[in-house]
């Protein structure tokens, strides 16, 4: 399998229009901006406004703009942007037939809808930390209440793309594998992570399981290193 880096595949596309649904803090604008051949507009909505003001900040003067939205009820017109996208969010997704079925309905007629979601399978062993660290995480996000569940496989990712209903897909795997995975920088920002999802799951009924998994996986860390997964990303066309 050839991995392929966010610069190959989108450097030839011109994103017009553009949604990014469940943005977050807006790290796909980012790739997008970046990447992209060009683009005319970037609309990125998200559920929770609390990303807002870093989100003017970080686009300010940049044809971007955030808007505070649930993406089972898009409130556009149909037909009204030219690319669609949702990247990493997809497993966060209560009802993720509906959301991609509302992105397919404001996408128009040849426009480009772009999935890019981290996979769980086929991953070296510093990716795999990735993995389970990000399935600890969700455990502890789901036991509070908070829409989180484990990611797909990658044969899963090619059926829910099949799915939408598009035409021409085009599959590519990406991943940056470069970086030392012992990075001591980055093997610190994940512990601090590590202590905060220890503290969230303070409290809640299966606390010690959850507290004594963060413990193993920061071990893990530690032994194994870090790579983020490899994501699969798909283009088709309306």
């Amino acid at each position: 399998m050839r991995m392929q880096t966010f610069e190959e595949i989108f450097a030839p596309l011109s994103g017009g229009r553009i949604l990014d649904v469940a943005t977050g803090n807006g790290n796909f604008v980012h790739v997008l901006i970046g990447t992209l051949k060009d683009y005319d507009e970037i609309v990125a909505i998200d559920t929770s406004n609390r990303f807002a003001p870093a989100f003017a900040q970080a686009f300010d003067g940049k044809p971007v703009r955030f808007l505070q939205m649930d993406a089972v009820r898009l409130e556009f017109p149909d037909a009204s942007f030219d690319t669609v996208c949702i990247s990493n969010s997809m497993h966060h997704m209560a009802d993720l037939p509906a959301v991609l079925g509302e992105m397919k309905h404001i996408l128009k007629p040849g426009g480009k809808f772009i999935v890019s979601e981290m996979y769980r399978d086929e991953q070296s062993e510093p990716q795999m930390t990735h993995v389970h660290l990000h399935h600890w995480w969700g455990a502890v996000d789901t036991a509070q209440g908070v829409c989180h569940n484990e990611t797909y496989t990658r044969q899963e990712m090619l059926d829910i793309a099949e799915g939408i209903g598009l035409s021409g897909w085009e599959f590519h795997d990406v991943a940056y594998l470069d970086g030392d995975p012992k990075d001591p920088e980055i093997l610190q920002q994940l512990n601090s992570v590590i202590d905060q999802y220890i503290q969230k799951a303070q409290g809640l009924p299966n606390q010690e399981a959850m507290q004594s998994r963060g413990e193993e996986l920061r071990q893990r860390v530690s032994e194994v290193g870090f790579h983020g997964a490899t994501a699969l990303v798909a283009i088709g066309e309306k």
